[in-house]
């Protein structure tokens, strides 16, 4: 599956309507935004079960301002529509392909659990 670029419209569609979401953050002018897309598309292409999604922050100001993203690239991952990973930078195919493996290694149950347990702290 190739990446797709998510909207405000969209957003939650996307993550919800879906197991696993990767979000890369980016804009057009941002060298280091550049150098990663070719390494995000191609992993796109090596799990296509995955949901690879671009979200132009110079375009979609209000989706990138609800996330406080504040240096792109940055990638967010969600799994069952919980962000289990967000961090700026662009990954190298190697730690982007050992991301991948965590997040779908994750106990989900154990994740819910540890949220609840932080909330109500």
């Amino acid at each position: 599956m190739a990446t797709i670029d998510v909207t405000r419209d969209t957003f939650e569609g996307v993550i919800t309507g879906n197991d696993i979401v990767l979000v890369d953050f980016w804009a057009k002018w941002c060298g280091p935004c550049r150098q990663f897309a070719p390494v995000y598309e191609s992993m796109s292409e090596q799990y296509p079960d995955l949901v690879f999604s671009k979200v132009n922050t110079e375009e979609e100001r209000e989706l990138a301002g609800h996330f406080q993203i504040r240096s792109i690239p940055t990638l967010m991952v969600f799994r069952e529509q919980i962000i289990v990973f967000s961090q700026p930078g662009a990954l190298p195919p190697a730690a982007l392909t050992s991301l991948i493996d965590k997040v779908q290694e994750l106990d989900m149950a154990q994740v819910r659990k540890e949220i609840l347990e932080a909330e109500s702290v």
